[in-house]
């Protein structure tokens, strides 16, 4: 599916002084655009609050390092660009009730002013959703030896600070088919995953109870077709099995060698003894841990595969009716499911479980794939949930030890955010492989100090970014010269420009890849450039409709702060100047 072709007819941009001339004025160039305020200088003050998410009317508790702040410091609350309240900073810690509306993004701007100028200390946002699946940011774990309180509470509140509200317990579970050993009425204390690492019991407990703590949810992590050698011992039978033949000879299974403790075996999702069978044992792993759902994963198109009785098994047609029977097991637990390359989805779509998910792998490699694969998600579930792609980053490096290529990471969580999507990247570490114990790559600093305003940035705009709307093209021009500007997809030497329509407001994205290396978004190797960063670009936007406010926002700058933009309109044309650009900016039109 391809962006809708759409020359805009009516924008949206904010401005606190716009200006306006007759269509009859000629005269009009863009030399006569006003200048915008001043950019504010940002400080980056450490500041974070208590919970990833919150309800509508809850409190939130702030914490900031004010010893860097002055006694004229306060904090404004802002929706977009409009600002709901202000009031003084004179503690570390302070409190803000939420709005009672649910669903909505807010940010929280701690600044001062003096001499004329404005300077910014520090940005977070504040996400108020009742329900976590509307606006899913998708984390994992996938270490569960014994751990102390303080080195949970360590990985938790660093999951926090990006406002993780969702946790995969990856390789928690033991056998594929048995994933939590209970002897009698008593779970094990320990046990061993497929690849032979102690799995602690208590480990596990204490990590879904310190989620909770920051309202994120826990979700625990299985194959939903797998088992392991000899699971005839579990009272897994014969006919429960996927086979690669019609005559029931030889099983599908997914080789493994050590460390591996096993194989893993296909079940036949379709039958309903196997599905009462897992079902059963998902009961017991409810009983003894707080999970709060579900998360299913497949192996992708298997090919052509049968069942014990010799009847073709279409794989990707099984999805749907297990989906459902498990969520009619558990209706209070939340569900979601892997869809490798999209095998499967539209199933699982109308099975209809918490959001999309995808697991990015070859051949969609460019980033015009991440773009199409969240609007083909979009199309499948109406419009109705929103996508999470796993996708991992500099996957050739992560063979050994080594770091993430910054640019890499920020361009690719540019395109999946500008797009609406959530991008499954952040754990007890990074993820550069499937395997996500895998942690050969670690953050430079300056990717561990972007990467919370891209998370900020992607919740305080979350009603513009994931809250529906329609894409569509731009007519926007550059009148000096400084930008290359090209309707999306991507291309090298290009700054890419899509826009959204949201509520009778028009977004536009520009993404710059005027120096970039690569269109592949994995960038196995590690060869994408940072951005040279373009600064006070005259453009000029096509609309027809009488422009009320234009306004700016870009994770790159002032921790993603909302800044008023001055314009001139004349006849259709918009001019105004765009302080600068990096990798993201997002402009939004206001009629």
């Amino acid at each position: 599916m391809r962006i809708r072709k759409i020359v805009l007819i009516g924008l949206v941009v904010a401005s606190l002084s716009g200006c306006k001339k007759n269509e009859d004025d000629s005269n009009a160039t863009p030399t006569e655009v006003p200048a915008n305020p001043a950019t504010p200088s940002y400080s980056n003050v450490s500041v974070a609050t208590d919970k990833a998410a919150y309800n509508p009317g809850d409190e939130v508790t702030f914490t900031i390092d004010n010893s860097s702040l002055p006694a004229s410091a306060k904090v404004r609350y802002k929706y977009l660009n409009s600002v709901l309240a202000e009031s003084s900073v004179t503690a570390s810690t302070w409190k803000w009730k939420t709005p009672a509306t649910d669903y909505k993004g807010y940010m929280a701007e701690v600044y001062s002013t003096g001499n004329g100028t404005e300077t910014v200390y520090a940005t977070v946002a504040i996400d108020v959703s009742s329900d976590w699946k509307k606006f899913p940011r998708y984390g994992f774990l996938s270490k569960f030896p014994q751990l102390s309180d303080a080195e949970i509470n360590g990985v938790i509140g660093n999951l926090n600070q990006f406002h993780i509200n969702g946790l995969q317990f990856y390789d928690w579970q033991n056998k594929h088919h048995k994933p939590l050993p209970v002897s009698g009425s008593t779970p094990a204390a320990t046990w061993k995953d497929i690849i032979n690492r102690d799995i602690y019991f208590n480990t596990i407990k204490k990590y879904i109870s310190v989620a909770h703590s920051y309202n994120m949810k826990a979700m625990f992590y299985n194959l939903i077709y797998g088992a392991w050698d000899n699971a005839e011992a579990d009272g897994v039978q014969k006919e429960w099995y996927v086979y690669t033949d019609n005559t029931h000879v030889n099983r599908d299974f997914h080789p493994l060698s050590p460390p591996f403790l096993s194989n893993i075996y296909l079940l036949d999702l379709s039958n309903q003894a196997w599905q009462q069978y897992l079902i059963n044992e998902n009961k017991k792993v409810y009983q003894y841990l707080n999970f709060d759902g579900f998360h299913m994963d497949q192996l992708g198109d298997r090919g052509a595969r049968y069942k014990y009785d010799g009847s073709y098994l279409d794989l990707s047609k099984t999805y749907e009716p297990f989906i459902k029977a498990v969520k009619t097991d558990e209706p209070g637990k939340d569900v979601v499911m892997n869809a490798v390359n999209q095998y499967g989805q539209q199933g699982i779509a109308v099975a209809s479980p918490g959001f999309l998910y995808t697991e990015v792998l070859s051949p969609f490699e460019n980033f015009s794939d991440l773009d199409n694969l969240i609007r083909q998600n979009n199309m499948l579930s109406g419009n109705a949930k929103n996508t999470v792609l796993a996708a991992y980053m500099n996957y050739d490096l992560a063979n050994n030890k080594g770091l993430f290529n910054t640019p890499s990471v920020l361009m690719a969580d540019a395109v999946i955010f500008a797009f609406g999507g959530a991008h499954l990247e952040l754990g007890e570490h990074m993820l550069g492989k499937e395997y996500f114990p895998n942690n050969n790559l670690s953050m430079k600093d300056d990717l561990k100090n972007a990467l919370p305003d891209y998370y900020d940035f992607m919740v305080a705009y979350e009603n513009l970014l994931r809250d529906g709307g329609s894409f569509n093209s731009v007519a926007l021009t550059s009148d000096d010269g400084k930008m290359n500007v090209a309707t999306w997809p991507a291309y090298q030497g290009m700054v890419a420009v899509f826009g959204k329509e949201v509520s009778g407001t028009q977004v536009i994205h520009l993404i710059n890849f005027t120096n970039s290396k690569t269109q592949n978004w994995r960038d196995s190797q590690g060869i994408q450039a940072t951005p040279v960063v373009i600064s006070d670009a005259r453009l000029t936007l096509t609309s027809d409709a009488s422009v009320k406010r234009i306004w700016t926002g870009s994770p790159d700058f002032v921790g993603g702060a909302s800044r008023p933009l001055n314009f001139i309109q004349t006849g259709n044309k918009v001019s105004f100047i765009l302080p600068e650009l990096k990798y993201w900016d997002m402009i939004v039109v206001e009629y």
